[in-house]
């Protein structure tokens, strides 16, 4: 198996990211030379596998390549756009709490 088992998908991709996806940090040439580099991290992934995993996936920031096992010889492939804004804050509000953060006791 190789990438260009999955030009098709790659194709589409590509094709999708240029029409609809703004990307302030990656031009179609630098997504699509990243989308190969994921698509051969999935295949090693997929390659790799443990015993009873059906999955092997690569990501980055942008986008999510997985490869699933399904009922054909050749694995089924997604490729996600990863949701993104520059504007996006790690912070929580000021009124909500992170779960799991002890709370101190007004003893």
């Amino acid at each position: 198996m190789t990438i260009d088992s999955f030009k098709r998908e790659i194709a589409a991709a590509a094709k999708a990211y240029e029409k609809y996806v703004l990307c302030l940090d990656k031009t179609p040439d630098d997504f699509e030379t990243s989308l190969h580099s994921l698509m051969q991290k999935a295949i090693k992934a997929y390659e790799n596998r443990g015993e009873g995993f059906r999955h092997g996936i690569a990501l980055d920031k942008r986008v999510t390549v997985i490869l699933s096992q399904g009922d054909e010889p050749r694995p089924m492939c997604g490729i996600y756009f990863n949701l993104h804004s520059p504007y996006h804050k790690d912070a929580l509000p000021k009124t909500v709490k992170a779960i799991g953060k002890s709370q101190p006791h007004g003893d």
